[in-house]
């Protein structure tokens, strides 16, 4: 083997030990594994679990009526899920938005601004996750 070759695949080499070296011991941020964790936690919160498992119908039309949620407590559509990740993750934000206009007390008129609109968020969510459980306890009626 001549000399300039094996001088770099000696380099090769070092380079990959390094960037092995680097991946191997690189810890990901606090940040990206609360955001990971909370993405988990409200696709579970939303059925996106029994949606895996039992592959639903996306949503359904029936005698001239179409449904996005499913008429009963037992089951439910696709859409089901997808309504209820959404608004989980509204009254999150909106939990967020509260928290940070708590940060911003020197400046009182955007404190106060978060604040409406993370509770206005908090109360959207909640008012309608309420509603469509109560359409699929009423039957769809």
């Amino acid at each position: 083997m001549t000399s300039k070759l094996k001088k770099s695949s000696d380099n090769v080499s070092f380079s990959l030990s390094r960037w092995f070296r680097r991946v191997s011991t690189h810890a990901p941020s606090a940040a990206l594994i609360t955001i990971v964790g909370i993405s988990y936690m409200i696709f579970l919160f939303g059925g996106g679990l029994y949606t895996l498992i039992n592959h639903p119908l996306p949503s359904a039309y029936v005698n001239g009526v179409f449904y996005f949620l499913y008429p009963d407590i037992s089951s439910q559509f696709v859409a089901d899920t997808l309504i209820s990740v959404v608004l989980y993750a509204l009254g999150f934000v909106g939990l967020l938005f509260v928290y940070q206009s708590s940060k911003s007390a020197y400046k009182p008129r955007q404190a106060y601004m978060m604040l409406i609109i993370g509770v206005t968020l908090l109360l959207l969510s909640y008012v309608f996750l309420e509603g469509s459980i109560n359409f699929k306890q009423t039957g769809g009626q």
